[in-house]
């Protein structure tokens, strides 16, 4: 099953970093959070990425373009032989997809966008600034057993997100964008998606959080999977400090392939 991450947005509220590169290769603990989600994911066994690539996206394909170089030892033979050896050579049992989805899409074209590398699967979506200790399988396994098109992962916390209204049965009712009164339970990513959730997005100036998942809840087709754990968002240069300071203390429950 593939995993797609949202990745190409101006991450404005992070301007400090962003200038330079995309707000999902700003490094914490020495990598980009980017690289901390797909870990998360290959830790559950998912391994197949499409990155939606937007904001400066050649940095994100040189990155991976030059994986080997970031992560292993290597010879640089300039003599006659004009070679490169790459010594304990450190890889990821990944397939990464980057696709360039432009540079001013909103969230709900970039989707629509990938749709020819996903087909008529079920897949992952999250986005490519937010790190939690969310059971993949679980998820999974939550989504498949309602049958409905879509699965948002739900955490309660006062923060500046979509607010979602939850039935008992776990079904969402109604889902809208924050206003200055909301706090409580948020769209925290770690989604997942049947393909019909194409068909409610039109085009590139569709913003997903916004009319596609408004219809798709009041269609009764959009589900909440509440997590009871660790999430955060790393919004502002202070989120990306605190991470910073979770890894250096060991405390750091995202990192699950750590343990």
């Amino acid at each position: 099953m593939k995993v797609v991450i949202l990745a190409g947005g101006l991450g404005t509220r992070i301007s400090e970093e962003s200038h330079l590169r995309p707000k999902p290769m700003i490094e914490i603990g020495q990598k980009p959070i980017l690289w901390h989600i797909m870990k998360e994911y290959s830790y559950y066994g998912f391994n197949e990425f499409v990155i939606c690539c937007g904001y400066k996206q050649q940095v994100i394909k040189e990155w991976f373009a030059n994986y080997y170089l970031h992560n292993s030892d290597v010879t640089f033979d300039f003599g006659k032989q004009n070679a490169m050896e790459v010594h304990s050579n450190v890889a990821e049992p990944w397939k990464v997809t980057l696709v360039d989805t432009g540079l001013n899409t909103m969230t709900g074209g970039r989707i629509k966008r990938i749709q020819p590398y996903v087909g008529n699967d079920t897949f992952m979506l999250t986005y490519g600034d937010a790190v939690a200790d969310v059971d993949i399988r679980k998820l999974l396994e939550f989504h498949k057993g309602h049958g409905k098109i879509a699965t948002m992962t739900a955490v309660t916390i006062g923060q500046r997100f979509g607010v979602l209204e939850i039935e008992r049965d776990g079904r969402i009712s109604q889902f809208r964008e924050k206003d200055n009164s909301d706090g409580g339970v948020i769209n925290a990513g770690y989604m997942v998606m049947e393909p019909a959730i194409f068909d409610y997005i039109e085009g590139d100036d569709t913003v997903f959080e916004k009319a596609p998942i408004e219809h798709v809840a009041s269609d009764g087709q959009l589900m909440a999977y509440q997590h009871k754990g660790f999430w955060k968002c790393m919004d502002t240069q202070r989120d990306k400090m605190k991470l910073e300071e979770m890894i250096a203390a060991g405390d750091a429950p995202w990192m699950m392939w750590e343990s």
